[in-house]
């Protein structure tokens, strides 16, 4: 019988640490997420937040500890950043990035979970089925009606939102998603909250955010690093009540 990761868990980071020219951004870090939960990372710049996503993503292999994800309890560190793309993590950094000269409908296209062989793509052609996948992507994310038009003319907001339509189309168990409400209008914010919530039902979300009024509109569960380890986790009123979080974080 195969140990998942702990009752609950969908992706288990434990005592992870990695130093860049002897500076420790990671600090026997521990993390834990459930298959359908939301959380909010906040912390002060150089907290460890950006590592954070980069290990998980592999992108920045740790010195120590592990990383385990999925009811296989698979060992991420053995996996390179497709593998670990493939297999059901997304993540969206803070500029968007998409296809600005290709329509909102290619953009969403493209991005489809699909066979990625050469020989496959070569004579891949959309059908009715993926016609109705990407249309239902764009009215989750809030382009219904803005799937003619090209990317580049999208606001900024827009942008962000393709961008984790994009992510959606691969079909992701966990999202990262790194400062969404930055440069958004009041709008597009409360909007993108809203989006967030949703997309946790159904897979796990983690938002790293410097905004506390989007963590607060989130009202989800808030983990604070510093120094590259937690230093507290819970409510938004709980650790923000925390004289070390007010001390190394809020007070600044």
């Amino acid at each position: 019988m195969t140990i998942g990761a702990g009752a609950g868990t969908l992706l288990e980071v434990s005592g992870i640490s990695v130093s860049f020219d002897g500076f420790k951004a990671i600090n026997n870090l521990s993390f834990n997420i459930g298959p359908a939960e939301l959380r909010a990372v906040i912390g002060p710049n150089g907290a460890g937040k950006t590592t954070f996503m980069d290990i998980v993503t592999g992108k920045t292999r740790p010195d120590e500890g592990t990383v385990r994800w999925g009811e296989n309890y698979t060992n991420l560190l053995k996996r390179n950043e497709a593998q670990i793309a493939r297999a059901g993590i997304g993540r969206k950094f803070q500029r968007p990035t998409v296809f600005e000269d290709q329509s909102v409908t290619d953009n969403l296209m493209m991005a489809l979970k699909a066979a990625r062989s050469p020989w496959k793509v070569l004579f891949w052609r959309a059908g009715a089925k993926d016609d109705a996948r990407v249309a239902e992507i764009a009215a989750q994310v809030g382009l219904a009606d803005q799937l003619p038009r090209k990317a580049g003319e999208l606001s900024h907001g827009q942008k962000q939102w393709l961008e984790i339509g994009m992510l959606l189309a691969q079909e992701p168990k966990l999202l990262l998603v790194d400062e969404p409400a930055a440069g958004m209008t009041l709008a597009e914010r409360e909007a993108t909250t809203a989006l967030l919530v949703d997309l946790a039902r159904t897979r796990a979300v983690v938002v790293v955010e410097h905004d506390m009024e989007f963590v607060r509109r989130l009202n989800c569960r808030v983990t604070v690093l510093h120094e590259g380890s937690v230093l507290a986790e819970g409510s938004l009123d709980h650790v923000t009540a925390d004289k070390r979080v007010i001390e190394v974080y809020l007070g600044r």
